[in-house]
């Protein structure tokens, strides 16, 4: 079998190279404090998508930060007693899909939120002032700032977390019953949500995207959706002088150091041969959750679909 990254059985002992700052754990108890007091208030919209079995509804609250965060909200049009969620995560840079995207686990009796990432390809605001260079690049941006709370995927991950709890709020949901998932950042996204809303009790994340950034770098692929950690350094350290300052400061955004706070029961998928989210970044990741949790390893797909995952994934979260 070609090997793109490390063999199957070294992956599965793997554990990570970008540093866990000391004071990581403080960071996001701080972090989740700020989340607290914003509560779960949300609107609703009628949206104008029309489909026999749904209803559909632009959902906005106000995020960290003072944000107006948006995500597409269907539910079942004739339901009793209450039913599941999931939140569904988008892929980097893009917005929240089609309305129809969801209507699969809308059939199934759900309430499905689709989150808009604040600053990327939907509706939801990115108001985040920082100081630093702007270039290009959400991974990257706040990495500069005397502030390590500016980060941008900090609040980010706050709002993935805050979704969930919105629909745990919801008198038609059982809170319960939630689920999340998504591919690639939608995958990272999945993890921060069940990290950081511990309530979360089925996560399908897949081909995670944002951890393990300096495994990424040693490996020569911070390129494609990782590119901009090299344009980093080439255009504003390009002798590396700051590169272990830079590498802890995106230890407070490396999903593998908040894993082990997930309780959910975790289905991932990942392919051997992906040239953007390598394996052992993914595997760094997966390797410190501790709660129920499944593989399904792919090992001649890259970063693609995967399949007759999504069919899984599917009948996974029909089990809420």
């Amino acid at each position: 079998m070609p090997l793109l990254d490390l063999p199957l059985d070294q992956l599965k002992k793997y554990t990570g190279r970008n540093p866990r700052p000391a004071d990581f754990d403080d960071y996001w108890s701080d972090a989740l404090h700020q989340l607290d007091k914003l509560g779960a208030a949300y609107t609703l919209e009628p949206a104008a998508f029309k489909a026999p079995q749904a209803e559909a509804f632009h959902l906005w609250f106000m995020g960290v930060g003072g944000a107006r965060i948006h995500a597409k909200f269907l539910r079942p049009k004739n339901f009793s007693g209450t039913i599941p969620g999931v939140c569904a995560f988008h892929g980097y840079t893009w917005h929240s899909g089609n309305w129809q995207d969801q209507l699969a686990l809308v059939a199934q009796g759900m309430a499905v939120a689709s989150l808009d990432v604040r600053g990327q390809g939907g509706l939801s605001e990115d108001n985040l002032v920082v100081k630093g260079m702007t270039h290009g690049g959400h991974i990257i941006r706040g990495v500069d700032d005397p502030n390590p709370h500016n980060l941008f995927f900090r609040n980010v991950f706050l709002d993935c977390a805050h979704l969930a709890r919105i629909l745990m709020e919801m008198p038609e949901v059982d809170a319960g019953r939630i689920g999340a998932t998504g591919g690639s950042q939608g995958g990272g996204l999945t993890l921060a949500c069940a990290a950081l809303e511990p309530r979360v009790k089925l996560a399908a994340p897949v081909m995670p995207f944002l951890c393990d950034y300096q495994r990424v770098w040693e490996m020569d692929l911070a390129k494609h959706a990782y590119g901009e950690i090299r344009e980093y350094f080439t255009r504003f350290d390009p002798q590396h002088f700051r590169q272990e300052a830079f590498f802890e400061r995106l230890g407070y955004i490396d999903l593998q150091h908040l894993a082990s706070r997930i309780k959910a029961e975790v289905l991932w998928g990942t392919g051997l041969m992906d040239n953007i989210c390598p394996p052992s970044t993914q595997f760094a990741a997966y390797n410190k959750i501790t709660s129920s949790k499944n593989m399904r390893v792919f090992p001649d797909n890259g970063h693609e679909n995967l399949s007759g995952f999504p069919d899984e994934v599917f009948e996974f979260l029909c089990a809420l």
